[in-house]
């Protein structure tokens, strides 16, 4: 279905430069060594960001009780969290682009944590819009991108697989989040539980700061016999459209910045005659400078990124792309808001308590993104079926899912999304596929942005259309007709694009 380059929108100049980066020696780390630190880390941020977001179905329950509002009102709590966190995706990269991954990501577990003990204190509903739903949110983000975009700037040969461990921990989040989340609001109330949830979220600090930039191989140790020593493809601590590894470390090196810092340093020379604070100053003019020339620098490659001659919203796959992504996530991510409520409409708590249908979907969750993962990896299977594939499962389930009233049936048909929605690890595998490797981060900012969308708005609609027909009957018909609109939308661009190039051809040769 999808087997070529041509087929996803790659033009011949990126097939040139991928095979320029395959003749490259590879960095020691790549594909092993830090990479599967890496792969840990990204593991337990998506346990705590993730997973904590699709166990908020237990706090749903809970606001509902505390704040009396309308089903409708108390999801855009849950949905403003999970959406904040992919919005801001294209604008996490301005801040990946000029501080790196590293400190983005600490600085979005403090943000984080910050947003679940003030939540903890939340007077009504209003308040946890913006407690738990931007705070916490943002955090989130700031976090999660970061996690995303460090595997796949460690890994090439392995990058489904790597992405597929990674990605589990939504996953194994999700159902260790939901038993501890029932734990602590039994035993201490939502409001302690939100508390101690914020302690543990200062693990994404941590998680963070095992984020090491990869560092550039010195080109002195290469024998002059042999080929180069090659730099790994592009710098994941800066993160760049277009920018090699190193990127960062050479244009600070720069004619003009060099000049800039030599003469603060002579500055800061002739002053150590002076008194002690005017030594003082200097340093810290300096450190303004080069902070400021690192943030215009940022800027101009996040700016030109998205807005500049290379822009990727001129890859029309890409396109399409995005608006499979404004559909997709809320299709998963409605069941795991409102099926505690749908269960209990049903009469099927007690068999629920037993064993929630939120933590089936989680477990094959796991499995999903491991076999996915490994399947994209084989030579003879391309990536974008395993895709397409998982999606028609997916959006198949939704559609059966208000048919089913047993505990049963509605655990086979978890079972059947949590597997499906497996394809989330392969996500940032085709996005790379689409755009190359050094428009990663960019690109796959803008497509969580367009899943934040689709999760902001979805649960919320969802309590809406509760609200009036008294049925969740509807709102899974509609997101799945939705859903299948946009993957349609993916099947049909190859198409035009090759009756595109059958008429340019033909025209061209018409001329001739």
């Amino acid at each position: 279905m999808y087997t070529s380059h041509e087929d996803i929108g790659y033009d011949l100049e990126d097939d040139r430069k991928a095979k320029n980066k395959k003749t490259l020696k590879p960095h020691p780390d790549i594909d092993g060594g830090w990479a599967w630190m890496m792969v840990l880390s990204s593991f337990f941020v998506h346990i705590l960001i993730m997973g904590s977001q699709m166990a908020l179905g237990v706090l749903n329950v809970e606001w509902l009780e505390e704040f009396h509002q309308s089903r409708g009102l108390t999801a855009w709590v849950s949905s403003l969290s999970m959406g904040i966190t992919l919005i801001v995706g294209p604008f996490i990269g301005l801040f990946i682009n000029t501080c790196g991954c590293r400190q983005t990501a600490i600085i979005g577990g403090l943000v984080n944590s910050l947003g679940w003990v003030l939540s903890a204190y939340a007077a009504n509903v209003q308040s946890l819009f913006i407690t738990f739903g931007v705070a916490a949110g943002l955090g989130s983000g700031m976090a999660y991108l970061p996690a995303v975009v460090m595997v796949g700037r460690y890994f090439q040969k392995r990058r489904a697989l790597a992405q597929g461990l990674s990605t589990t921990g939504t996953g194994f989040g999700t159902f260790l989040m939901t038993v501890l989340l029932k734990y602590l609001c039994a035993e201490y109330g939502w409001r302690n539980a939100m508390f101690i949830q914020g302690a543990l979220s200062l693990n994404l600090c941590v998680c963070g700061a095992l984020m090491r930039p990869l560092s550039p191989e010195k080109l002195e140790n290469c024998p002059e016999a042999e080929e180069p020593c090659a730099l790994p493809a592009y710098s994941t601590e800066s993160v760049k459209s277009g920018g090699p590894l190193g990127m960062a470390e050479e244009q600070d090196r720069r004619p003009g910045n060099e000049e800039m810092v030599c003469d603060l340093q002579t500055q800061e020379c002739q002053g150590q005659t002076h008194p002690r604070k005017n030594v003082c100053a200097f340093r810290v003019l300096k450190t303004v400078s080069q902070l400021t020339v690192q943030v215009q620098r940022g800027f101009r490659d996040w700016h030109s990124g998205y807005f500049g001659t290379a822009s990727l919203f001129t890859n029309r796959m890409f396109v399409a792309f995005i608006f499979w992504a404004l559909f997709a996530y809320s299709s998963f991510v409605i069941p795991f808001i409102h099926l505690p409520e749908i269960v209990s409409l049903y009469n099927l708590s007690e068999q629920n308590d037993t064993f929630p249908l939120t933590s089936i979907i989680a477990i094959l969750h796991i499995f999903g993104k491991v076999i996915l993962g490994a399947m994209a990896d084989l030579p003879c299977i391309s990536v974008w079926n395993v895709f397409l594939i998982a999606n028609f499962t997916l959006v198949l389930s939704i559609f059966l899912l208000p048919l089913m009233h047993t505990y049963a049936s509605l655990a086979v048909i978890c079972a059947l999304i949590g597997f499906s929605s497996g394809y989330f690890s392969l996500m940032p595998v085709v996005t790379e596929d689409l755009v190359g490797t050094e428009h990663l981060a960019n690109a796959y900012g803008i497509i969580i942005c367009a899943n934040g969308i689709s999760a902001l708005l979805g649960p919320p609609f969802a309590g809406w259309i509760f609200d009036i027909t008294q049925k969740y009957d509807f709102s899974f018909y509609i997101c799945g007709l939705l859903y299948t609109v946009g993957i349609l939308f993916l099947l049909i661009q190859p198409c035009v694009q090759m009756i595109d190039q059958s008429r340019r051809k033909f025209i061209e040769g018409a001329h001739v």
